[in-house]
């Protein structure tokens, strides 16, 4: 080999140290940044985690599960009212968003995944997505609320189920895409017809994922504030009357806490602690159902 070549060998190859130099630089760099961002994030998490815990576990009792709301700096009480006005709540929207979401969804993967009108349902559904929640509780008050003239559960059901059909659809139309084609093709050179097809193999290939959709639409509702405050408002009665204002445990949540008696400070961070747990509850149910699935 020549001295020029020699050299120029050499050349190349402290070319090609500096840019892995560089680029090991780059790595590190990035992934410092990676891990203090996720170290930040991680710290307001666990501070707000303790300091639910810290107080919410003080105002437990069996009274919080069996009795109503106390009146202002009363002793005692607790929130069962609350507990069933939610139960109701999440119990009809579930009930009626579920079926329209699976549905919706089933269409879009289905029958119009290129058409016009399935591209146009996507945009309204991203819409509905990125919507603030206090968005949908205005829009629900308007053409309900102030059509009824009164707050209602049925307003609060209304507002709910506007807000978890999106996931619910989403999330069924993701599923039912990840079922390979092979087996619509085999279905169909079968002569399946498509409805058969779609109800004995995609949405039943898809059922754990769909299911995990509507755990997760589940809990991104249950601790919804604002809608309610403009639907279903409150009651410090026991009441399950859908067509009247209904006890909720994120109004009384909010309430309470702004309030000044220690008393409903105390039963407002006990009932965050419950609906925190509900809420992780249902986020590792999700997981597990999930990890489970076959797609």
């Amino acid at each position: 080999m020549t001295m020029q070549g020699r050299e120029h060998r050499e050349q190349l190859e402290t070319s090609r140290r500096k840019m892995q130099a560089r680029r090991r630089l780059k790595n590190r760099i990035a992934l410092t940044l990676s891990l203090l961002t996720m170290a930040f994030g991680l710290f307001w998490l666990i501070l707000i985690l303790f300091t639910t815990v810290s107080k919410g576990v003080g105002g437990l009792s069996l009274d919080l599960f069996t009795q109503s709301t106390p009146p202002p700096n009363v002793d005692g009480g607790g929130l069962a009212n609350a507990f069933m006005g939610s139960g109701l709540l999440i119990f009809w929207s579930t009930l009626v968003g579920t079926p329209l979401g699976i549905m919706a969804g089933i269409y879009l993967a289905e029958y119009g995944r290129k058409s016009l009108l399935a591209t146009f349902i996507r945009f309204i559904n991203d819409i509905l997505l990125s919507a603030p929640s206090i968005v949908v509780g205005l829009f629900v008050y308007t053409i309900v609320v102030a059509q009824m003239h009164r707050f209602s559960g049925l307003a609060g059901v209304v507002a709910l189920a506007l807000l978890q059909i999106p996931i619910v659809i989403r999330t069924t139309e993701n599923m039912l895409k990840l079922v390979p084609e092979n087996l619509r093709e085999a279905a169909y050179a079968l002569g399946t017809p498509k409805w058969k097809m779609i109800a004995s193999i995609t949405v039943k290939a898809s059922v754990s994922g769909i299911i995990t959709g509507v755990l997760l639409a589940i809990a991104r509702i249950a601790g919804e504030t604002a809608p309610l405050l403009f639907t279903a408002l409150s009651n410090q009665f026991w009441s399950t009357d859908m067509m009247q204002p209904i006890a909720n445990l994120p109004v009384t949540i909010y309430k309470f806490a702004m309030s000044p008696f220690p008393q409903w400070q105390s039963l407002a961070w006990a009932g965050v602690l419950i609906i925190t747990l509900c809420v992780l509850l249902l986020n590792i149910l999700a997981r597990i159902i999930f990890s489970r699935s076959k797609y």
